[in-house]
């Protein structure tokens, strides 16, 4: 499905990730683990289109997308759920999500019917449906979020620390909820440092380490891996 070979992505003369080679089956759940600054995001937004990469290829489908811009690469199916969230905070819950289905041109009942999926994922965001983004709890805020990249039907979906900043309860809610995307048809590309959690639902994973993937394999031999437990999972 997508397909990275020999990434390199540069800021400047800073190469922010090295040769990264993965690969990404349909129907998976692919986690990348990393610090903050290992170069996870730095690669989404490469796969995404709106970081160029240096050398090396991106390709979905056996098509090569490292030179379409971001909204050809959105229409293709790949949709990205950034760190932080993103959100339009003095637009409504509806108006946000809405700008999800922006960049296809669908029929009103199509959007309305991929809008009614969301509220049945996250019914606290139909109960909010004409509330700010801005006024929702951290946990609500990245429902949304997810929300709003599943409004682009994609086929793969990116999600890039959904974890971070919330609760220990919210946290498994919010991964409960990506395993049920995937399993309605979603591939996931899942960055995170909570490896505990994210091996748990994951089929395979990548160790980012200063750019380079330092580590690989199923999420039961990273989950057994000592180094993994060390630097991540805190055994």
């Amino acid at each position: 499905m997508l397909k990275l070979k020999e990434v390199h992505v540069k800021y400047g003369h800073y190469t922010a990730v090295k040769d990264a080679t993965i690969e990404v089956e349909s129907g998976e759940i692919i986690v990348l683990l990393g610090a903050n600054g290992a170069g996870k995001s730095t690669l989404f937004r490469a796969i995404s289109g709106l970081q160029r990469v240096a050398s090396g290829s991106i390709s979905f489908f056996d098509e090569p997308i490292h030179s379409l811009s971001a909204d050809r690469i959105v229409q293709k199916g790949i949709v990205q759920c950034a760190e932080g969230r993103k959100l339009f905070p003095q637009m409504t819950v509806h108006e946000n999500l809405q700008l999800g289905a922006f960049v296809h041109k669908r029929k009103k009942e199509q959007i309305k019917e991929t809008m009614n999926h969301v509220y049945e994922l996250f019914p606290i965001l139909k109960d909010k449906d004409t509330h700010a983004a801005g006024s929702l709890s951290g946990g609500q805020q990245q429902m949304l979020a997810i929300g709003r990249a599943l409004m682009a039907k994609p086929k793969l979906m990116m999600l890039d620390e959904p974890s971070i900043g919330l609760a220990p309860l919210i946290v498994e809610q919010m991964f409960n909820i990506i395993e049920t995307i995937n399993k309605e048809g979603t591939t996931i590309l899942l960055a995170e440092q909570n490896a505990n959690a994210a091996l748990k639902i994951a089929d395979k994973g990548y160790v980012f380490e200063s750019g380079s993937i330092v580590l690989s394999g199923t999420s039961e031999e990273l989950m057994s891996n000592e180094k993994v437990k060390k630097a991540y999972i805190g055994a």
